[in-house]
């Protein structure tokens, strides 16, 4: 790859790639920049190009068509369909700032990643993965746990795939129906799991596959539609960063006990992984646990962790890519960050598309990254999602950042927009 400017092409659509796109647009490094498919406000950084994520040849002939250097898949599926795997073993001199397909696997299929923390003493619930021909065995280890119990499908199921029922009866039920086809093939194989009480957080790695790493902002975020954290999951409605719970001693439990461990052991196991890990953590009474990895930032948790990270994204996941983080630094800015989700009335269930969106240009305290938004062909933004979009803003405190967002939250208008009035009230 040549040396100067880096041409880079981020796969992706939603508001993960939308600040994703912001961060490196602001890197002297970059050269052009092109999202795939982007959405109604990445084209302020960079060009969106009509090209779906995981479509590898479409995206090699770009790549070869327009110099493309480095390549980012935002979400998981390009990564777990093996994106790494397939310019790897192309004759395109391109990087890649992600994990091979077996890498992949710590998100794609829930029972290796669970066999992977065992093999490396890694803290998680107790669980066991059955299959048809083992539901007996499953309907005993569901006896031997408390009330409620989790099912979890073992494939992507498009963040539908995990059940907690409370009932023993119903949970026997559940799994034989997800065995049959509930999620389907996703759920040939379902992970039960013993169920953990604490606070969750988002704790995001870049790991270089040599055994070098650095830890990002820890955030955490607010999945259910309802305030006070009721009703149905959410891709997620917002976020904060810092958690203050996430202090210098949690902190080092996470790096001993879980960071290290997964980095030195997908480096023991041979697989290569180059880019971000996500943990999905709880702290139960101080102890932290993973609940379940992820093989990209998360998202709204990236609206809160890119705002916070100084520095140039461009050069750092150029060295992640190549394998080399050594001397690489990553500065952390001690200012709070909040983002609010505003999203369209009846998500996550059905919801309407194409309502025009008003007042964006009076929004002056925050940045806005569009998640579900498109534009028309005579420029107006409308909602073409769920989570329309993220307003995210930096203040000394949480509750500064907070005030500002919520104050921006107001100026924007469109037909039943709906947003969480609480995001961050529990550390206020």
């Amino acid at each position: 790859m040549k040396t100067e400017n880096v041409n880079v092409l981020l796969l992706g659509s939603g508001g993960r790639e939308s600040t994703l796109a912001w961060k490196l647009s602001q890197s002297p490094r970059l050269g052009k920049l092109w999202i795939a498919p982007g959405n109604g406000g990445t084209d302020v950084y960079g060009e969106n190009v009509a090209i779906k994520p995981t479509d590898f040849p479409a995206i090699e002939a770009f790549v070869k068509a327009n110099g493309v250097d480095l390549i980012i898949p935002g979400n998981e599926d390009p990564l777990v369909e093996g994106i790494y795997d397939y310019f790897e073993a192309s004759q395109v001199d391109v990087l890649v700032a992600g994990p091979s397909k077996e890498g992949a696997r710590l998100e794609g299929s829930k029972d290796f990643a669970k066999e992977f923390m065992s093999r490396h003493s890694i803290p998680t619930a107790r669980h066991l993965s059955v299959t048809p021909e083992t539901y007996n065995a499953g309907v005993d280890f569901l006896e031997t746990l408390q009330s409620p119990y989790v099912l979890k499908a073992d494939g992507l199921a498009a963040g539908k795939g995990v059940l907690i029922i409370d009932n023993l009866d119903d949970a026997k039920r559940s799994l034989k129906e997800m065995l049959d086809g509930m999620f389907g093939k996703s759920s040939a194989t379902v992970v039960i799991e013993e169920f953990l009480s604490g606070i969750e957080c988002s704790v995001f790695v870049l790991t270089d596959g040599n055994g070098g790493y650095r830890v990002l902002p820890v955030a955490k975020d607010y999945k259910r539609i309802g305030e006070g954290d009721k009703g149905l999951n959410t891709g997620g409605m917002g976020a904060v960063s810092p958690v203050p719970f996430a202090d210098e001693v949690f902190m080092q439990k996470v790096e001993d006990r879980i960071i290290r461990p997964t980095v030195d052991g997908l480096k023991a196991e041979g697989i290569v992984y180059r880019g971000f890990i996500f943990l999905g953590l709880i702290n139960v009474d101080g102890e932290p646990m993973v609940i379940e990895y992820n093989v990209r930032m998360g998202d709204p948790e990236t609206e809160v962790v890119m705002p916070r990270l100084q520095g140039d994204l461009v050069q750092l996941l150029v060295n992640v890519a190549r394998g080399d983080l050594a001397g690489e630094p990553l500065t952390i800015d001690p200012e709070a960050a909040v983002t609010v989700m505003v999203v369209s009335g009846g998500y996550p269930g059905d919801y309407a598309k194409g309502k025009v969106i008003n007042g964006l240009e009076n929004v002056s305290d925050s940045t806005l990254f569009h998640a579900g938004t498109s534009r028309t062909p005579d420029g107006e933004i409308v909602t073409s999602g769920g989570r329309v979009i993220a307003v995210t803003s930096r203040g000394e405190t949480l509750e500064k950042a907070l005030e500002r967002s919520y104050r921006s939250v107001a100026l924007i208008n469109f037909e039943e927009k709906y947003f969480r009035r609480d995001i961050g009230n529990e550390f206020i």
